[in-house]
């Protein structure tokens, strides 16, 4: 009886522990933040002690009813760049910076999940190391391994999150992260069942470096930014994907100079090249620039919300509500300047980890923002369509249109009700930020396993 009775002492201490973990993390209310109900916390989770490497996150609870939502970690890519200020605060969370105050979006993700952002690897954003070593020749073996632990000990702070249905997304270079973190996730479950991976969703995806970044060319002669004669240079003379490959070796040859040169010139540096149809931010301190988006009139895009982010971010009372510090850099911003990534990884295919992703049955869905020229639509789809042949998935849903209110939303493809393929229709790189209430249909029609809508 009484070793019964020390028992349920020991547990319930040990459950009291387990919440002030996370207490001490909980944000009471952000600098200029509107009034809301759910729960919000940040701070940090250590990955190698001896290093003493800690990964920042940032933890949105569902809007409503967050015990019966599923968890869903976001990645942002670069390699380098940061999920908190870019997926959380520029895309798909509950606020966004608007001068010295936050503002409320009516599209956040936590509408339909608890949205746990991850700024990786270390040196990125307000993830440090007090050992510099450790931003040299970082990998994407690297950054897979510490995201891995980094869930397990996070997981030590909430465990009441543990056994929930859990999803990844994340977008363009974290075509490397998620296939590589959820391969990872798959062989630990052989040895103990701990994560309850249930799919992920890539945005704009690096999956193949060739395929990916060789449809650059066509998507750019095809909306007008390159002429007839620079897209055939473009195409024969030095592609893509050897000038980046010779780029990163420190190597460029004077035919890959010249054509890029050409290319630059055409394609002009006041066009995004991250969304061809959006406008670019022109600092100004008269004012700054807001445009309709396409396709959604009335719906105001301040393209300048990543420069009010890095201010918003930079602010001490901020970094004090985030219980975030800075350790060995003067300020936060977007993309880590101190990462020496192994730029080279991104010539390993991971659309292979994908077809193990599948295997396991672990369901896909590839998203495109259709004005992206970064990572084209076109390099996606070849890509996915190749994949279902290979794994012998037959089309279950043909292509077809999705609509979202009473607009088409994209166009989507489903194979063997595993793998999907869509588009978000007058989407940048960053879909969730240009085209914010089509995302948001795509994410919960992904989340709940449904079908895109197919009407209004």
């Amino acid at each position: 009886m009484h070793c019964q009775a020390w028992t349920a002492m020991a547990m319930a201490a040990f459950v009291l522990q387990l919440c002030s973990l996370s207490q001490a993390d909980k944000i009471y209310r952000l600098p200029g933040q509107p009034l809301v109900g759910f729960n919000q916390f940040s701070g940090y989770v250590t990955v190698d002690g001896k290093n003493q490497k800690s990964l920042f996150y940032y933890f949105v609870e569902a809007e409503m009813d967050p015990a019966s939502k599923p968890l869903v970690l976001w990645l942002n890519g670069g390699p380098g760049c940061s999920s908190l200020g870019v997926g959380a605060f520029s895309e798909n969370g509950p606020f966004r910076p608007s001068g010295q105050v936050l503002v409320r979006n009516e599209c956040s993700w936590n509408k339909e999940a608890n949205m746990l952002y991850l700024e990786t690897p270390i040196g990125v954003g307000f993830s440090y190391s007090t050992d510099t070593s450790s931003y040299v020749a970082v990998n994407d073996e690297s950054t897979a391994r510490d995201n891995l632990v980094f869930l397990q000990r996070w997981f030590n702070k909430f465990p009441q999150y543990r056994h929930r249905d859990l999803f990844i997304t994340g977008e363009s270079y974290a075509g490397h992260y998620i296939p590589q973190l959820a391969k990872m996730m798959i062989e630990f479950n052989r040895k103990e069942k701990f994560f309850n991976l249930k799919g992920v969703a890539l945005g704009n995806p690096v999956l193949e470096f060739a395929t990916d970044l060789n449809s650059r060319a066509e998507f750019l002669w095809s909306h007008g930014l390159l002429s007839d004669s620079t897209y055939r240079l473009f195409t024969s003379a030095c592609n893509y994907s050897r000038y980046v490959s010779e780029y990163y070796r420190s190597s460029v040859s004077p035919i890959c100079s010249k054509v890029m040169s050409q290319v630059s010139r055409e394609t002009s540096r006041f066009v995004d090249k991250y969304d061809v149809t959006l406008d670019v931010c022109i600092p100004s301190v008269l004012s700054q620039s807001k445009i309709i988006a396409p396709q959604q009139v009335g719906e105001k895009i301040d393209v300048c919300v990543e420069d009010e982010t890095v201010n918003y971010l930079n602010r001490k009372d901020v970094q004090t509500a985030l219980h975030a510090r800075l350790v060995g850099v003067r300020g936060w911003s977007v993309c880590s300047d101190i990462l020496e990534y192994e730029l080279l990884d991104v010539e390993m295919p991971t659309i292979s980890l994908v077809g193990l992703l599948l295997k396991s049955g672990v369901r896909v869905l590839v998203y495109s923002g259709d004005q992206d020229s970064v990572i084209p639509l076109t390099g996606s789809r070849t890509l996915v369509h190749g994949l279902a042949n290979k794994l012998g998935l037959n089309t279950t849903a043909p292509y077809r249109v999705w609509f979202a209110g009473q607009q088409v939303g994209g166009w989507t493809e489903v194979y063997g009700n595993i793998l999907s393929f869509a588009t978000i229709r007058g989407a940048s790189h960053e879909a969730p930020f240009s085209q914010p209430e089509r995302s948001l249909v795509l994410f919960q029609s992904f989340l709940q396993g449904r079908p895109l809508p197919r009407g209004f």
